[in-house]
């Protein structure tokens, strides 16, 4: 037997597989293809304080390597969550994280205040790649101080774990992730998406109605792993990684380059049960190579 329990700053996971958030639904729309008591835990969709259409379509296309996508946080907010979402999920067997988005420190804080309150959600993954509206549109994780002041209000109100998803966008991802732990976050997941484009030859036009959008898949997994390598030797705090993990051996990957849990995303578009294939694939490498405990693999990076 290979231990794959996680001890993620006393978040206990039953093994290392996590979900993307906006990837992934609300976990329901998946039961069909995934046994979701069997995985670590699942990321709802970006939850904002009030409703959001999303942007106009074409807000998603296809590229050589993965995708891009301008969906916009489309979500009927946190109130329809906590009121309607949360009874279905609640009784899931698994750790479910709220992917906490907001347009100003105020929106963060409110939002997270209210799923503090709902005792079977242990965690929030707090995207601070989101515009701050007040200080003309620069994403909030893109500076040190502005991803300072959104997490500390937000550790001021939510008291479980808090994990800071940070945004690849940046110069210096090392000084936005010891911003945020400087702060009180618990975690930080990395990356977000990269900022991207595609443009239609025939038409001339772009792909998406917002022109750029945020490119994932296979295409960024060598940029991620790199920042998820530094970024492990600069805090503390455990690190979740993601960005083009499509395989079993992507994850390996990632853990050996100091990741403690790993998040799959595009994967679940092209297979719905990517996650439950790169689960066994973690654990058969492991008794392959001897490694009877996951947390062996963690940092091992071998110079």
């Amino acid at each position: 037997m290979v231990n794959l329990n996680i001890d993620f700053n006393g978040l206990k996971l039953k093994n290392p597989v996590l979900t993307a958030s906006g990837t992934f639904g609300y976990g329901l729309e998946f039961e069909d293809f995934v046994d979701l008591s069997r995985l670590g835990g699942f990321i709802v969709k970006g939850t904002t304080l009030l409703h959001r259409e999303g942007n106009p379509y074409p807000r998603m296309a296809e590229t050589a390597a993965g995708m891009l996508n301008a969906v916009g946080l489309q979500n009927k907010g946190v109130k329809v969550f906590c009121d309607d979402i949360y009874p279905k999920i609640e009784h899931l067997n698994t750790n479910i994280f709220v992917n906490v988005s907001g347009s100003t420190v105020d929106d963060y804080v409110a939002t997270a205040e209210m799923i503090n309150e709902l005792t079977n959600i242990p965690a929030i993954e707090l995207n601070i790649s989101c515009p701050n509206v007040k200080e003309g549109g620069m994403a909030f994780g893109t500076s040190c101080a502005s991803a300072e002041e959104v997490v500390k209000a937000v550790r001021q109100v939510y008291k479980k774990h808090l994990m800071v998803k940070l945004s690849p966008n940046v110069t210096d991802i090392v000084s936005i992730a010891q911003a945020v732990e400087n702060q009180g976050a618990d975690s930080v997941s990395l990356v977000n998406t990269f900022l991207g484009m595609a443009i239609d030859a025939k038409t001339r036009k772009p792909k998406l109605s917002t022109i750029t959008g945020g490119l994932s898949g296979s295409a960024i997994k060598p940029i991620a792993l790199r920042m998820v390598w530094q970024v492990a030797k600069a805090v503390k705090i455990p690190v979740c990684g993601l960005g083009g993990i499509m395989t079993a051996e992507d994850a390996i990957e990632f853990f050996l380059a100091g990741a403690s849990c790993i998040q799959v995303g595009t994967a679940n578009f092209i297979e719905p049960d990517a996650t439950i294939k790169i689960l066994e694939g973690i654990e058969y490498y492991c008794k392959k190579y001897g490694v009877k405990d996951i947390n062996e693999l963690i940092g091992s990076l071998r110079s």
